[in-house]
């Protein structure tokens, strides 16, 4: 299985929300946890702490507006890719997972 990584680039507004400007698309391999709790390259990675307050209300507004649809199903802070990480289940049951920055800024969205 085969995950795409959409990186948008973007300048920021004035409203905070993230703006649309330029999108690159990358492969890469699937890596699911199996039974174990490992994932594809054997590592045992323990799970991030989810967001919470204020700053879980506005990451999930800024990962919900730069999607478009769907619902938050999970959350992390201090994830690898961005400060915070947004999991949102969309409406066809596909999954995005939504990497911001601390100021709520989207890095990228990997899907599912």
């Amino acid at each position: 299985m085969t995950t795409a990584l959409i990186a948008a680039l973007s300048s920021g507004s004035d409203a905070g929300a993230p703006e649309k400007s330029s999108v690159k698309v990358i492969y890469s391999d699937d890596l699911e946890e199996d039974e174990t709790g490992e994932d594809a390259d054997g590592d045992n990675e323990e799970r991030d702490a989810p967001i919470t307050g204020s700053a879980l209300d506005k990451a999930s507004e800024s990962a919900l507006a730069y999607i478009g649809e769907g619902r938050v199903t999970d959350t992390e802070i201090g994830d690898e890719e961005g400060y915070y990480e947004i999991e949102i289940t969309l409406n066809n049951g596909r999954e995005a997972d939504v990497h911001l920055d601390e100021n709520f800024n989207v890095l990228s969205v990997e899907y599912d």
